[in-house]
């Protein structure tokens, strides 16, 4: 299966006849596949852990250094996101890079135009499949300098923490109202092992490290952009913690005291849920005997019948009008 975009791209493989093409951005389909038997070569460079490992040769980093004939890429619905990936790749390319880009339009890929002019020709030359198709060429290198992207920010609920966080990384700007609810359960000693799930930048591990120094932390995410985020934040707060990439529990070892997380839901601008179903589905094989999962998520999800039927009781913590912190034990 290919994805919409991919199938706009699929009416123009003439472009990539003979060339070394790199596929990056929100790409999340087969297409590479497809493409070695039109390309003299593909890469792939994606910031995301759970298509980086479905796939052969990919580069996961928050970074690309190499080259390409032809860039094509994958339009995502942050445009903070994209701006650091479209400025970062150009930076290191040569003038008269060429390079395509393909978006659905209700994720707002028509502001490439604005976004691109300054370096280069963009005009678009495909629409289909609610797609829109932009081919670029190069005649100025834009400036890229990583430290800037860095933005930190402080909350009175963070004890003196000073949150470290990268373009598009999920609570990048501020402390988020679901998290902060979720903070104001974490009022008795955590004592064990301790795996922050989909950590973003790092908030609840590096409380819970700060609040209780014994505790063994791990953060993981699929996001290289949270991990960086992540580890930053631990590093400037002088706070041990592991941190590591993982599509939930795919390169989780062992068990732990407390599993905690603020799930994502939102997958593209679609939500869905099964990240949240392989969490609480298989939580009950990653904790200690007594160790307990804790939650926070929107209060109209069908959370709790998931708890119930993968382990029965479970308790509400804490609510609001729009979230809920749920709690079971194993």
């Amino acid at each position: 299966m290919i994805s919409l975009e991919s199938e706009v791209l699929e009416r123009h493989l003439p472009f990539f006849r003979g060339k070394s093409v790199l596929l990056a951005g929100g790409i999340n389909d087969q297409f590479p596949q497809k493409l070695v038997q039109h390309s003299q070569s593909v890469q792939v460079w994606t910031c995301y852990f759970d298509y980086a490992r479905s796939q052969s040769a990919v580069n996961f980093s928050i970074e690309f250094q190499g080259n390409a004939d032809l860039i094509v890429y994958y339009w995502t619905k942050n445009k903070q996101e994209v701006q650091f990936q479209l400025l970062q790749l150009l930076a290191n390319a040569q003038e008269e890079q060429e390079m395509l880009i393909i978006g659905e339009n209700r994720c707002g890929v028509r502001s490439v135009e604005k976004m691109l002019s300054p370096f280069g020709d963009i005009a678009k030359i495909d629409s289909a499949r609610r797609c829109g198709l932009y081919h670029f060429s190069l005649k100025k290198r834009p400036h890229f300098l990583l430290n800037s992207y860095w933005k930190t920010y402080h909350h009175p609920q963070l004890q003196g923490l000073t949150i470290h966080s990268l373009p598009g990384v999920f609570s990048a700007n501020e402390l988020d109202v679901g998290t902060a609810l979720l903070l104001s359960t974490l009022n008795h000693p955590i004592k064990g092992k301790v795996l922050d799930l989909g950590c973003g930048v790092g908030v609840i591990g590096s409380i819970i490290k700060k609040t209780n120094p014994k505790s063994a932390v791990m953060m993981t995410d699929i996001h290289a952009m949270a991990l960086e985020s992540a580890r930053k934040t631990l590093a400037e707060n002088q706070l041990e913690g592991e941190v590591f990439a993982s599509d939930v529990f795919s390169d989780v070892e062992g068990k732990f005291d407390l599993i905690i997380s603020n799930p994502p839901f939102h997958d593209g601008i679609d939500t869905a849920y099964q990240a949240v179903k392989t969490l609480i589905s298989q939580a009950k094989w990653h904790l200690n005997q007594g160790g307990e999962l804790r939650i926070v998520a929107n209060a109209f999800l069908p959370y709790p019948d998931l708890l119930q039927q993968h382990f029965g009781e479970f308790e509400v913590l804490a609510q609001t009008s729009k979230f809920k912190v749920y709690s079971v034990k194993n």
